[in-house]
């Protein structure tokens, strides 16, 4: 196989997986702008209308995992193509939402697209680039997220300042058209001749959505004994569904690369990094309005530093993690972060805007430090015929870290303990473990992978 795609072919390559990744991350967030506004044309409340965001995630959690098995056997360039034209075709039915209903099946066939295009995107880029220049590309994908995120709201305020709500989710379609056009550079990685396991992907969805679902209804539902049986189903199913994969030979969750310890603690330490992330970013606008009585505009710009460092620092990490080992990075960008939390969390009473703004900026750069070469190391580590389900695993963890740090914030308000020093305490607590965990991976009982976990046999380093 050979090692990447040629000049200029790979810069083709490279500019259909950015426009996906970017259309992606707009169309999660851009629509938080607009939620009073699509609320007050559809007369629903303020809580329903919140169900246009979350129900686009829950999607994405579900069906990461099962559509990277099934990329796996479709091929990654057409499953990827399929979920952008499906993402495309959904965003134009949203010209014709005129009821909460209508327009949530719609975003749930936006999450669908989006998942069967995400789910495969790491393995492409690590089919696009050289082996050596892997941690430069997922870089620059982290890149090209982080940029999107921090795009999308102020995107999603200058269309609904010219046109209606609908042109708002319209506003990540030259996106997608851009990626379907580029895609063409896209390598063809032949499909595989393996059945696909119906149940499991069933199963996989269900676990996932009914334990975020339940727990995400324990918060804002009125009943909490639904909401735990909904969870303690989802458990069950979940514990079902693992003791089933071990016995399958292409696990959709994939428990054989899990098995790897330096896997395993690669993906422990991205998750609780990104559930860090989360605690921090939603619950600290609380503080600064009511402690530091900053407007809604001072709050956006005090948390544009940290996207827009990591902007900075990401590229310069993953050329970083092409030659020195992913721990060392990521003991280092996790001892920035939790020396910021602790600075963020103990500001002074008379904190001004400066006094935030570079402690965010540290945030961003131990973030930006840590996340490229943690996903380097996962999906670089995989054997090949397993790229797809290591990419999709990088960004499920990321899906659901995310999601959970959205649950712990909701319960730290919910015991009114949510807009002080808590959650930046909490969050620096989580970026200790994620710190540990990459550090451990420098062990050489952990760092060289043993005969039998690598795809020919043959004992390598990750």
């Amino acid at each position: 196989m050979s090692d990447g795609l040629p000049m200029p072919r790979r810069l083709l390559a490279i500019g259909a997986v950015s426009c996906g990744s970017a259309l992606i991350m707009i169309d999660g967030s851009v629509a938080n702008v607009a939620l009073p506004t699509i609320a007050r044309d559809l007369r629903v409340d303020s809580a329903s209308i919140v169900s246009i965001v979350t129900i686009y995630q829950l999607i994405l959690v579900m069906l990461l995992l099962p559509f990277a098995a099934l990329g796996e056997r479709l091929g990654l360039k057409r499953m990827y193509q399929i979920g952008q034209m499906v993402f495309t075709v959904a965003t134009i039915l949203c010209f014709f939402a005129k009821s909460l209903p209508f327009l949530l099946i719609v975003r749930a066939a936006q999450g669908i697209g989006a998942a069967a295009a995400l789910s495969v995107s790491a393995a492409l880029i690590r089919s696009v680039y050289p082996k050596a220049q892997l941690g430069r590309g997922l870089a620059l994908n982290t890149v090209v997220v982080t940029s999107a995120n921090a795009l999308a709201p102020t995107l999603g305020g200058l269309v609904l300042a010219v046109a209606p709500w609908p042109w708002v989710f319209a506003s990540a379609v030259p996106f997608a058209i851009g990626s379907l056009l580029l895609g063409r550079a896209l390598p063809k990685a032949e499909p595989r001749e393996t059945p696909f396991d119906v149940l499991g992907a069933v199963m996989c969805a269900a676990m996932f959505g009914l334990v975020i679902g339940g727990a995400e209804t324990g918060i804002h539902g009125d009943s909490p004994v639904v909401s735990g049986a909904i969870v303690a189903v989802g458990v069950a199913i979940g514990v079902f569904f693992v003791r089933r994969e071990r016995n399958e030979a292409n696990p959709i969750l994939p428990i054989d690369l899990l098995a790897r310890p330096v896997l395993a603690l690669s993906v422990l330490s991205s998750y609780t990094a990104f559930v860090a992330s989360m605690t921090l970013l939603i619950s600290f606008p609380f503080r600064m309005q009511h402690e530091f009585h900053m407007s809604p505009a001072e709050v956006g710009a005090a948390l544009a530093p940290w996207p827009l460092t990591n902007i900075f620092v990401a590229p310069m990490a993953g050329y970083l993690s092409d030659r020195v080992p992913a721990g060392v990075l990521g003991g280092i960008g996790m001892t920035i972060t939790v020396t910021a939390l602790c600075l963020l969390a103990f500001l002074p009473p008379d904190a001004t805007y400066v006094d935030i703004v570079w402690r965010m900026m540290l945030c961003g750069a131990g973030f930006g430090l840590f996340l490229p070469p943690n996903a380097r190391l996962i999906v670089g580590s995989a054997p090949p015929h397993r790229a797809a389900a290591a990419g999709s695993l990088v960004s499920t963890v990321r899906q659901v870290g995310q999601t959970t740090g959205a649950t712990l914030v909701a319960t730290l308000l919910a015991f009114g303990v949510g807009g002080g020093r808590t959650p930046p305490l909490v969050a620096a607590g989580l970026g200790v473990v994620a710190g540990l965990c990459s550090v451990a991976r420098l062990r050489p009982s952990i760092r060289n992978a043993k005969p039998f976990e690598t795809d020919d046999g043959k004992a390598r380093q990750p």
